[in-house]
Protein backbone atom coordinates (compact mmCIF):
# COMPACT_ATOMS: atom_id res chain seq x y z
CA UNK A 1 0.00 0.00 0.00
CA UNK A 2 1.14 3.53 -0.90
CA UNK A 3 1.50 5.63 2.10
CA UNK A 4 2.96 8.95 1.23
CA UNK A 5 2.18 11.18 4.81
CA UNK A 6 -1.37 9.46 5.77
CA UNK A 7 -2.98 6.02 5.18
CA UNK A 8 -5.43 6.37 2.18
CA UNK A 9 -8.95 4.75 1.91
CA UNK A 10 -9.54 1.30 2.71
CA UNK A 11 -6.36 1.14 5.32
CA UNK A 12 -7.81 -1.13 8.44
CA UNK A 13 -6.41 -0.13 11.71
CA UNK A 14 -6.70 -2.20 15.15
CA UNK A 15 -7.04 0.50 17.95
CA UNK A 16 -5.94 -0.75 21.35
CA UNK A 17 -6.61 1.71 23.90
CA UNK A 18 -8.36 1.70 27.43
CA UNK A 19 -8.74 5.54 27.59
CA UNK A 20 -12.14 5.68 25.70
CA UNK A 21 -11.95 9.38 24.95
CA UNK A 22 -8.50 9.16 23.80
CA UNK A 23 -9.28 5.72 21.45
CA UNK A 24 -12.58 7.93 19.80
CA UNK A 25 -10.54 11.08 19.10
CA UNK A 26 -7.80 9.15 17.25
CA UNK A 27 -10.23 6.89 15.77
CA UNK A 28 -11.83 9.40 14.49
CA UNK A 29 -9.03 11.47 13.19
CA UNK A 30 -7.99 7.93 11.31
CA UNK A 31 -11.65 7.71 10.00
CA UNK A 32 -11.30 11.73 8.97
CA UNK A 33 -8.45 10.10 7.00
CA UNK A 34 -10.23 7.40 5.06
CA UNK A 35 -8.98 4.23 6.94
CA UNK A 36 -11.50 1.88 8.67
CA UNK A 37 -10.75 1.44 12.51
CA UNK A 38 -12.00 -1.03 15.05
CA UNK A 39 -11.74 -0.08 18.53
CA UNK A 40 -10.67 -2.98 21.51
CA UNK A 41 -10.03 -1.71 24.79
CA UNK A 42 -9.01 -4.95 26.13
CA UNK A 43 -6.15 -7.54 25.67
CA UNK A 44 -8.73 -10.33 25.28
CA UNK A 45 -10.83 -8.07 22.65
CA UNK A 46 -7.32 -7.49 20.92
CA UNK A 47 -7.04 -11.07 20.69
CA UNK A 48 -10.80 -11.83 19.32
CA UNK A 49 -10.26 -8.96 16.70
CA UNK A 50 -6.85 -10.45 16.01
CA UNK A 51 -8.37 -14.26 14.89
CA UNK A 52 -11.12 -12.93 12.34
CA UNK A 53 -9.99 -10.29 11.37
CA UNK A 54 -6.55 -8.93 9.36
CA UNK A 55 -4.97 -5.66 9.92
CA UNK A 56 -2.57 -3.25 7.90
CA UNK A 57 -1.78 -1.30 11.15
CA UNK A 58 -1.86 -1.71 14.65
CA UNK A 59 -2.02 1.12 17.20
CA UNK A 60 -1.83 0.00 20.84
CA UNK A 61 -1.13 0.83 24.15
CA UNK A 62 1.81 -1.24 25.86
CA UNK A 63 -0.44 -1.38 29.55
CA UNK A 64 -3.90 -2.37 29.21
CA UNK A 65 -6.11 -3.29 32.21
CA UNK A 66 -5.99 -6.97 31.98
CA UNK A 67 -2.29 -7.33 30.84
CA UNK A 68 0.44 -6.20 28.40
CA UNK A 69 0.51 -5.68 24.71
CA UNK A 70 4.31 -6.78 24.98
CA UNK A 71 2.36 -10.19 25.24
CA UNK A 72 0.48 -10.24 22.01
CA UNK A 73 3.93 -9.55 20.24
CA UNK A 74 5.81 -12.09 22.44
CA UNK A 75 3.05 -14.56 21.51
CA UNK A 76 3.01 -13.19 17.68
CA UNK A 77 -0.48 -12.27 17.63
CA UNK A 78 -0.31 -10.06 15.23
CA UNK A 79 0.38 -10.80 11.52
CA UNK A 80 4.19 -10.04 9.93
CA UNK A 81 2.21 -8.24 7.53
CA UNK A 82 0.77 -5.89 10.19
CA UNK A 83 2.74 -2.70 11.64
CA UNK A 84 2.42 -2.56 15.01
CA UNK A 85 2.83 1.04 16.69
CA UNK A 86 3.07 1.03 20.09
CA UNK A 87 1.97 3.83 22.37
CA UNK A 88 3.38 4.67 25.69
CA UNK A 89 3.57 7.05 28.24
CA UNK A 90 6.35 9.69 29.52
CA UNK A 91 9.23 7.04 31.11
CA UNK A 92 8.29 4.04 29.01
CA UNK A 93 10.75 4.24 26.42
CA UNK A 94 12.83 1.31 27.64
CA UNK A 95 9.12 -0.17 27.32
CA UNK A 96 8.94 0.92 23.92
CA UNK A 97 12.48 -0.59 22.83
CA UNK A 98 11.21 -3.86 24.00
CA UNK A 99 8.12 -4.07 22.07
CA UNK A 100 10.20 -2.76 18.50
CA UNK A 101 12.52 -5.58 19.76
CA UNK A 102 9.52 -8.42 19.66
CA UNK A 103 8.71 -6.82 15.97
CA UNK A 104 6.71 -3.08 16.45
CA UNK A 105 7.73 -1.22 13.89
CA UNK A 106 7.57 2.39 15.62
CA UNK A 107 5.96 3.85 18.87
CA UNK A 108 4.84 6.96 20.40
CA UNK A 109 5.08 9.10 23.10
CA UNK A 110 2.19 9.93 24.99
CA UNK A 111 0.96 12.79 24.64
CA UNK A 112 1.15 13.08 20.86
CA UNK A 113 -0.22 14.95 17.85
CA UNK A 114 -3.32 12.60 15.50
CA UNK A 115 -1.00 13.85 12.51
CA UNK A 116 1.59 11.28 14.00
CA UNK A 117 -0.16 8.79 13.87
CA UNK A 118 0.03 8.57 9.66
CA UNK A 119 4.03 9.29 9.82
CA UNK A 120 4.65 6.00 12.49
CA UNK A 121 2.59 4.00 10.15
CA UNK A 122 4.89 4.93 7.07
CA UNK A 123 7.78 4.00 9.29
CA UNK A 124 6.37 0.70 9.73
CA UNK A 125 5.53 -0.27 6.10
CA UNK A 126 9.26 1.15 5.44
CA UNK A 127 10.90 -0.82 7.83
CA UNK A 128 9.05 -3.85 6.18
CA UNK A 129 10.02 -3.17 2.72
CA UNK A 130 13.87 -2.75 3.80
CA UNK A 131 13.80 -6.27 5.46
CA UNK A 132 12.41 -8.04 2.13
CA UNK A 133 14.38 -6.11 -0.09
CA UNK A 134 17.43 -7.20 2.07
CA UNK A 135 16.88 -10.06 0.91
CA UNK A 136 17.73 -9.49 -3.29
CA UNK A 137 20.49 -7.38 -2.54
CA UNK A 138 23.22 -10.29 -2.96
CA UNK A 139 24.55 -10.00 -6.32
CA UNK A 140 23.25 -6.34 -7.24
CA UNK A 141 25.12 -4.27 -9.02
CA UNK A 142 27.04 -1.74 -7.52
CA UNK A 143 26.04 1.96 -8.46
CA UNK A 144 29.67 2.17 -9.93
CA UNK A 145 29.06 -1.09 -11.98
CA UNK A 146 25.57 0.07 -13.16
CA UNK A 147 26.52 3.40 -13.71
CA UNK A 148 29.41 1.57 -15.78
CA UNK A 149 26.99 0.46 -19.14
CA UNK A 150 29.18 0.15 -22.05
CA UNK A 151 26.89 1.39 -25.00
CA UNK A 152 29.76 2.01 -27.85
CA UNK A 153 29.03 3.29 -31.99
CA UNK A 154 26.57 -0.34 -31.88
CA UNK A 155 24.22 0.54 -29.00
CA UNK A 156 23.91 4.52 -30.08
CA UNK A 157 20.61 3.63 -31.21
CA UNK A 158 19.67 1.48 -27.82
CA UNK A 159 20.79 4.99 -25.79
CA UNK A 160 19.04 7.41 -27.86
CA UNK A 161 15.83 5.21 -26.77
CA UNK A 162 17.02 5.41 -23.43
CA UNK A 163 17.62 9.45 -23.29
CA UNK A 164 13.86 9.94 -24.57
CA UNK A 165 12.57 7.20 -22.24
CA UNK A 166 14.20 8.81 -19.30
CA UNK A 167 13.08 12.67 -20.89
CA UNK A 168 8.96 10.81 -20.40
CA UNK A 169 9.93 9.64 -17.67
CA UNK A 170 10.77 12.78 -15.45
CA UNK A 171 7.48 14.33 -17.12
CA UNK A 172 5.55 11.50 -15.79
CA UNK A 173 6.59 11.53 -12.13
CA UNK A 174 4.39 8.75 -11.49
CA UNK A 175 2.52 5.72 -13.30
CA UNK A 176 5.53 5.08 -15.62
CA UNK A 177 5.19 2.44 -18.19
CA UNK A 178 6.83 -0.68 -17.95
CA UNK A 179 9.95 -1.38 -20.20
CA UNK A 180 11.13 -4.52 -22.03
CA UNK A 181 14.24 -5.50 -22.33
CA UNK A 182 15.58 -8.57 -24.27
CA UNK A 183 18.64 -10.10 -25.75
CA UNK A 184 20.82 -13.13 -25.41
CA UNK A 185 21.83 -14.36 -21.88
CA UNK A 186 24.95 -12.57 -20.45
CA UNK A 187 24.23 -9.22 -22.66
CA UNK A 188 23.70 -7.13 -19.59
CA UNK A 189 19.92 -6.57 -19.46
CA UNK A 190 19.88 -6.62 -15.76
CA UNK A 191 22.55 -4.13 -15.86
CA UNK A 192 20.98 -2.09 -17.91
CA UNK A 193 17.86 -1.71 -15.91
CA UNK A 194 20.17 -0.63 -13.38
CA UNK A 195 21.40 2.11 -15.61
CA UNK A 196 18.25 2.67 -16.29
CA UNK A 197 16.72 3.17 -12.95
CA UNK A 198 19.57 5.45 -11.00
CA UNK A 199 19.08 8.25 -14.43
CA UNK A 200 15.63 8.10 -13.65
CA UNK A 201 13.06 9.80 -11.24
CA UNK A 202 12.97 7.15 -8.69
CA UNK A 203 17.04 6.65 -8.87
CA UNK A 204 17.25 7.58 -4.86
CA UNK A 205 14.33 4.63 -4.33
CA UNK A 206 14.14 0.87 -4.19
CA UNK A 207 15.35 -1.39 -6.79
CA UNK A 208 14.87 -5.02 -6.59
CA UNK A 209 15.59 -7.43 -9.16
CA UNK A 210 14.77 -11.10 -9.10
CA UNK A 211 15.27 -13.77 -11.56
CA UNK A 212 11.84 -16.06 -12.31
CA UNK A 213 13.72 -18.67 -13.46
CA UNK A 214 15.30 -19.45 -10.36
CA UNK A 215 11.93 -19.71 -8.21
CA UNK A 216 9.98 -22.58 -8.16
CA UNK A 217 7.13 -22.38 -9.86
CA UNK A 218 4.89 -22.54 -6.81
CA UNK A 219 6.34 -19.64 -4.69
CA UNK A 220 6.74 -17.59 -7.48
CA UNK A 221 2.99 -15.92 -6.77
CA UNK A 222 3.88 -15.32 -3.08
CA UNK A 223 7.40 -13.94 -3.26
CA UNK A 224 6.10 -11.07 -6.25
CA UNK A 225 2.12 -10.73 -4.07
CA UNK A 226 2.41 -11.72 -0.76
CA UNK A 227 0.62 -13.93 1.07
CA UNK A 228 -1.65 -13.71 4.56
CA UNK A 229 -0.65 -16.33 7.40
CA UNK A 230 -2.46 -19.30 6.35
CA UNK A 231 -2.80 -18.75 2.82
CA UNK A 232 -1.70 -22.25 1.91
CA UNK A 233 -0.41 -25.30 4.03
CA UNK A 234 3.43 -23.87 4.64
CA UNK A 235 2.18 -20.20 4.95
CA UNK A 236 2.93 -20.31 8.66
CA UNK A 237 3.77 -16.34 8.70
CA UNK A 238 2.33 -13.43 6.73
CA UNK A 239 4.97 -11.56 4.08
CA UNK A 240 4.76 -8.75 1.69
CA UNK A 241 5.49 -9.29 -1.42
CA UNK A 242 8.37 -7.94 -3.97
CA UNK A 243 5.65 -5.28 -5.81
CA UNK A 244 5.07 -3.84 -2.10
CA UNK A 245 8.87 -4.35 -1.17
CA UNK A 246 9.27 -1.76 -4.25
CA UNK A 247 6.57 0.44 -4.31
CA UNK A 248 7.87 4.04 -5.50
CA UNK A 249 10.91 2.42 -7.02
CA UNK A 250 11.78 -0.44 -9.85
CA UNK A 251 11.10 -4.34 -10.16
CA UNK A 252 13.14 -6.15 -12.39
CA UNK A 253 11.28 -9.13 -13.51
CA UNK A 254 14.21 -10.92 -15.21
CA UNK A 255 13.53 -14.29 -17.33
CA UNK A 256 9.76 -13.30 -17.36
CA UNK A 257 8.91 -15.20 -19.96
CA UNK A 258 9.49 -18.67 -17.44
CA UNK A 259 6.24 -17.58 -15.78
CA UNK A 260 2.70 -19.29 -15.82
CA UNK A 261 0.13 -18.17 -17.03
CA UNK A 262 -1.92 -17.14 -14.04
CA UNK A 263 0.98 -15.23 -12.25
CA UNK A 264 1.38 -13.72 -16.02
CA UNK A 265 -2.20 -13.01 -15.83
CA UNK A 266 -1.99 -11.23 -12.10
CA UNK A 267 1.55 -9.12 -13.36
CA UNK A 268 -1.11 -7.74 -16.25
CA UNK A 269 -3.09 -6.51 -13.24
CA UNK A 270 -0.50 -4.47 -11.60
CA UNK A 271 0.28 -2.93 -14.86
CA UNK A 272 -3.13 -2.59 -16.03
CA UNK A 273 -4.36 -1.34 -12.06
CA UNK A 274 -1.60 -0.50 -10.28
CA UNK A 275 -2.89 -2.99 -7.55
CA UNK A 276 -1.98 -5.93 -5.80
CA UNK A 277 -3.64 -8.75 -4.02
CA UNK A 278 -2.02 -10.82 -1.09
CA UNK A 279 -2.22 -15.16 -0.96
CA UNK A 280 -5.22 -15.45 1.07
CA UNK A 281 -6.35 -11.79 1.45
CA UNK A 282 -9.83 -9.91 0.15
CA UNK A 283 -8.67 -6.74 -1.41
CA UNK A 284 -6.60 -4.99 -3.36
CA UNK A 285 -3.32 -3.04 -1.85
CA UNK A 286 -2.48 0.15 -4.60
CA UNK A 287 1.61 -0.08 -6.03
CA UNK A 288 3.44 2.36 -7.87
CA UNK A 289 6.03 0.66 -8.98
CA UNK A 290 8.28 0.70 -12.38
CA UNK A 291 8.21 -2.50 -13.57
CA UNK A 292 11.00 -3.55 -16.18
CA UNK A 293 11.09 -7.09 -17.62
CA UNK A 294 13.84 -9.22 -19.27
CA UNK A 295 13.86 -11.84 -21.43
CA UNK A 296 16.51 -13.50 -22.99
CA UNK A 297 14.04 -15.12 -25.68
CA UNK A 298 12.00 -13.19 -27.99
CA UNK A 299 8.51 -13.12 -26.26
CA UNK A 300 7.36 -12.37 -29.68
CA UNK A 301 8.14 -16.20 -30.32
CA UNK A 302 6.78 -17.45 -26.82
CA UNK A 303 3.43 -15.67 -27.85
CA UNK A 304 2.97 -17.46 -30.97
CA UNK A 305 3.81 -20.86 -29.43
CA UNK A 306 1.16 -20.12 -26.59
CA UNK A 307 3.09 -20.26 -23.80
CA UNK A 308 3.28 -16.04 -23.37
CA UNK A 309 0.22 -14.14 -22.73
CA UNK A 310 -0.22 -12.00 -26.03
CA UNK A 311 -2.23 -8.87 -23.85
CA UNK A 312 0.95 -8.63 -21.32
CA UNK A 313 3.10 -9.04 -24.47
CA UNK A 314 1.81 -5.70 -25.74
CA UNK A 315 2.09 -4.45 -22.60
CA UNK A 316 5.22 -5.14 -21.98
CA UNK A 317 6.36 -3.33 -25.49
CA UNK A 318 5.13 -0.24 -25.33
CA UNK A 319 8.97 1.15 -24.18
CA UNK A 320 11.05 -1.80 -26.02
CA UNK A 321 15.09 -2.20 -26.02
CA UNK A 322 16.98 -5.07 -27.95
CA UNK A 323 20.63 -5.79 -26.67
CA UNK A 324 22.61 -7.60 -29.51
CA UNK A 325 24.99 -10.42 -29.31
CA UNK A 326 28.48 -9.45 -28.62
CA UNK A 327 29.44 -11.25 -32.12
CA UNK A 328 27.27 -8.52 -33.62
CA UNK A 329 28.55 -5.64 -31.79
CA UNK A 330 31.58 -5.24 -34.59
CA UNK A 331 34.89 -3.65 -33.18
CA UNK A 332 32.58 -2.12 -29.92
CA UNK A 333 33.33 -5.66 -28.39
CA UNK A 334 37.09 -4.97 -28.19
CA UNK A 335 36.36 -1.86 -27.07
CA UNK A 336 34.40 -3.21 -24.45
CA UNK A 337 37.44 -5.72 -23.54
CA UNK A 338 39.44 -2.79 -23.35
CA UNK A 339 36.69 -1.19 -20.63
CA UNK A 340 36.49 -4.45 -18.62
CA UNK A 341 39.83 -4.80 -18.35
CA UNK A 342 40.25 -1.21 -17.20
CA UNK A 343 37.97 -2.09 -14.37
CA UNK A 344 38.54 -5.61 -13.41
CA UNK A 345 42.26 -4.79 -13.21
CA UNK A 346 41.43 -1.73 -11.06
CA UNK A 347 40.00 -4.53 -8.43
CA UNK A 348 43.09 -6.47 -9.03
CA UNK A 349 45.12 -4.04 -8.49
CA UNK A 350 46.94 -3.79 -11.39
CA UNK A 351 48.39 -1.50 -13.68
CA UNK A 352 49.32 -0.72 -17.44
CA UNK A 353 47.82 -4.18 -18.98
CA UNK A 354 47.34 -4.61 -22.33
CA UNK A 355 45.97 -6.74 -24.63
CA UNK A 356 48.09 -8.13 -27.78
CA UNK A 357 47.33 -8.32 -31.72
CA UNK A 358 47.12 -11.92 -31.06
CA UNK A 359 45.00 -11.63 -27.99
CA UNK A 360 42.59 -9.14 -29.90
CA UNK A 361 42.59 -11.42 -32.89
CA UNK A 362 41.34 -13.92 -30.69
CA UNK A 363 38.74 -12.17 -28.41
CA UNK A 364 37.39 -11.59 -32.11
CA UNK A 365 37.48 -14.82 -33.29
CA UNK A 366 35.68 -16.09 -30.08
CA UNK A 367 31.87 -16.93 -30.72
CA UNK A 368 31.06 -15.96 -27.69
CA UNK A 369 27.95 -17.86 -26.22
CA UNK A 370 27.79 -16.20 -22.84
CA UNK A 371 28.23 -12.23 -24.45
CA UNK A 372 29.72 -9.63 -22.18
CA UNK A 373 29.18 -11.89 -18.87
CA UNK A 374 31.63 -14.43 -20.56
CA UNK A 375 33.83 -12.03 -21.79
CA UNK A 376 34.32 -10.30 -18.48
CA UNK A 377 35.10 -14.46 -16.82
CA UNK A 378 37.33 -14.96 -19.93
CA UNK A 379 39.16 -11.43 -19.05
CA UNK A 380 39.64 -11.62 -15.18
CA UNK A 381 40.80 -15.57 -15.66
CA UNK A 382 43.55 -14.24 -17.86
CA UNK A 383 44.87 -11.65 -15.71
CA UNK A 384 45.02 -14.38 -12.50
CA UNK A 385 47.08 -16.37 -14.84
CA UNK A 386 48.73 -14.15 -17.18
CA UNK A 387 53.03 -14.20 -16.78
CA UNK A 388 53.30 -10.52 -18.04
CA UNK A 389 50.82 -7.46 -18.38
CA UNK A 390 50.01 -8.07 -22.26
CA UNK A 391 47.28 -10.75 -22.84
CA UNK A 392 47.55 -12.97 -25.33
CA UNK A 393 44.33 -14.59 -24.76
CA UNK A 394 45.92 -18.38 -26.10
CA UNK A 395 43.23 -19.85 -23.51
CA UNK A 396 40.47 -19.06 -26.60
CA UNK A 397 42.36 -21.33 -28.82
CA UNK A 398 45.10 -21.27 -31.97
CA UNK A 399 45.54 -17.86 -33.62
CA UNK A 400 42.43 -17.80 -36.60
CA UNK A 401 43.91 -18.14 -39.87
CA UNK A 402 42.10 -15.00 -41.56
CA UNK A 403 42.36 -12.50 -38.88
CA UNK A 404 38.33 -11.30 -37.65
CA UNK A 405 39.01 -8.29 -38.01
CA UNK A 406 38.07 -6.74 -41.13
CA UNK A 407 38.69 -3.76 -43.43
CA UNK A 408 35.58 -2.58 -42.29
CA UNK A 409 33.99 -1.62 -39.73
CA UNK A 410 30.97 -4.12 -39.29
CA UNK A 411 28.36 -1.58 -37.59
CA UNK A 412 29.46 0.77 -40.46
CA UNK A 413 26.40 1.28 -43.08
CA UNK A 414 26.41 2.77 -46.60
CA UNK A 415 24.96 6.36 -46.29
CA UNK A 416 21.89 7.30 -47.80
CA UNK A 417 24.21 9.19 -50.17
CA UNK A 418 27.28 10.56 -51.42
CA UNK A 419 28.80 7.23 -51.56
CA UNK A 420 31.29 6.14 -54.28
CA UNK A 421 32.69 2.42 -54.28
CA UNK A 422 35.09 3.31 -56.90
CA UNK A 423 36.77 5.60 -53.95
CA UNK A 424 36.74 2.69 -51.48
CA UNK A 425 38.37 0.85 -53.92
CA UNK A 426 40.97 3.22 -54.92
CA UNK A 427 41.59 3.91 -50.70
CA UNK A 428 41.88 -0.08 -50.11
CA UNK A 429 44.40 -0.60 -53.15
CA UNK A 430 46.36 2.26 -51.99
CA UNK A 431 45.95 1.37 -48.09
CA UNK A 432 47.58 -2.22 -49.44
CA UNK A 433 50.01 -0.34 -51.51
CA UNK A 434 51.85 1.39 -48.83
CA UNK A 435 51.82 -1.98 -46.59
CA UNK A 436 53.39 -3.69 -49.27
CA UNK A 437 56.07 -0.89 -49.97
CA UNK A 438 54.16 -0.41 -53.77
CA UNK A 439 55.14 -4.27 -54.75
CA UNK A 440 52.26 -4.94 -57.28
CA UNK A 441 52.54 -8.57 -57.07
CA UNK A 442 52.32 -9.16 -53.49
CA UNK A 443 49.56 -6.44 -53.51
CA UNK A 444 47.34 -8.08 -56.09
CA UNK A 445 47.77 -11.18 -53.87
CA UNK A 446 46.89 -9.74 -50.72
CA UNK A 447 43.91 -8.40 -52.53
CA UNK A 448 42.71 -11.61 -54.57
CA UNK A 449 43.20 -9.86 -57.84
CA UNK A 450 44.98 -10.08 -60.49
CA UNK A 451 48.25 -7.19 -61.84
CA UNK A 452 46.73 -6.20 -65.05
CA UNK A 453 43.19 -5.18 -62.51
CA UNK A 454 45.82 -3.34 -60.23
CA UNK A 455 47.47 -1.50 -63.64
CA UNK A 456 44.28 -0.83 -64.66
CA UNK A 457 43.14 1.00 -61.58
CA UNK A 458 46.42 2.36 -60.83
CA UNK A 459 46.67 4.08 -64.88
CA UNK A 460 45.40 7.67 -65.07
CA UNK A 461 42.04 7.78 -66.47
CA UNK A 462 41.80 9.55 -69.61
CA UNK A 463 39.15 11.91 -70.07
CA UNK A 464 36.18 11.53 -71.73
CA UNK A 465 36.09 12.94 -75.16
Amino acid sequence: MALDTEPPAGCEVLMLEDDSILRRRLAAHLRSLGAEVTEVSTIEMARSALSALRFDFALVDLHLPDGEALDLLRERAFSENTGVVVMTAYGGIKDAVEAMRHGAGDYLSKPFEPDEMPIAFMRCREKRGVARRDEFRVGEHSPREADDFFFGQSLAGVRNTLDMILASDQRLGKGLPPILIEGETGTGKSLLAGWLHRRGPRGSQPFIKVNCAALPETLVESELFGHERGAFTDARTARIGLFEAANGGTLLLDDIGTVAAATQAKVLTVVEDHAIRRLGATKEIRVDVRLIAASNAPLSDLVDNGAFREDLYHRLHLLHITLPPLRKRGLDMLELGRHLLERIGRRHRLKDISISSAGESRLLAHSWPGNARELAHVIEREIIFARGRVLDFESLGALPPNPAIGWRNPIWRVPEEGFSIDSVITDLIDEVLRETGHNISATARRLGVTREFLRYRLAPQKPRE
